[in-house]
């Protein structure tokens, strides 16, 4: 793999995206030396798996309507062998935590979002995953009572800010398979929690809030030299 370094300075000198990310070992890898990525475009220039992604791996259309997209493809290996947490955690959209990163970052989000207020609907979300262990977003969805019109759109958004604040993780991606079992479409997020995901000790920090936000703070801006401060903190509040 090229440098990280070399990959954001090209990125932001505007000589374009080398694309250092050729298969999935090189993209957990990246994952890890990072310690954050965003799955998709993240505001800050060059800095997403989706950038990341060398020319041949990129998201191709065919004529059949058919569609190949190594990265998305390469997520859910990602999350069951790469050593990182995925989730809504960059300003409402998706990307990978490292494990060695993940009880900083926890840490900081926790002590911004308290937990659910007992009886609200975020409590009940919670409770309910929490009983099952793991669920499919659209079976905790109908669990939840969100089945009307509209009601989908509602439920993802309680989600991501549960996930926004540390609660729910995403464990893998199930697919749908056709007739001649073979998997297909987008796949579900099948959902849990960190602890149970992870074990509650991996989750814990010996930090206070304030210095696990510090030091995530001054790894992206020693790791982003050209973003803003605003940028980096969006990423992080």
């Amino acid at each position: 793999m090229n440098s990280l370094e070399e990959f954001f300075k090209n990125s932001y000198d505007g000589n374009g995206e080398i694309g250092c990310i050729h298969s999935c070992p090189e993209l957990m890898d990246c994952i890890q030396q990072l310690g954050f990525l965003p799955l998709l475009e993240s505001g800050i220039q060059g800095y997403a798996a989706e950038s990341m992604m060398a020319e041949e791996c990129r998201f191709t259309q065919f004529d059949d309507g058919s569609w190949e997209w190594p990265l998305w493809q390469w997520k859910g290996s990602a999350l069951r062998e790469g050593g990182c947490v995925y989730g809504k955690f960059f300003a409402g959209k998706a990307g990978f935590i490292s494990r060695a990163w993940w009880p900083d970052f926890y840490n900081w989000r926790r002590s911004q979002h308290p937990a659910p207020e007992e009886g609200s609907i975020e409590d009940a979300i919670l409770t309910t995953l929490r009983e099952h262990g793991s669920m499919i977003a659209r079976e905790l969805r109908a669990a939840c009572g969100f089945t009307g019109k509209n009601m989908r759109s509602k439920f993802d958004g309680y989600t991501a800010r549960l996930q926004m604040a540390t609660y729910i993780v995403t464990e893998d991606f199930v697919y749908p398979v056709d007739k001649h079992g073979r998997e297909y479409g987008f796949g579900w997020a099948l959902l849990t929690t960190p602890e149970r995901l992870l074990g509650r000790e991996a989750c814990l920090c010996d930090r206070s809030p304030e210095e696990s936000y510090e030091r995530m703070l001054a790894h992206l801006s020693q790791l982003l030299p050209k973003a803003t401060e605003k940028q980096i903190k969006k990423l992080l509040k």
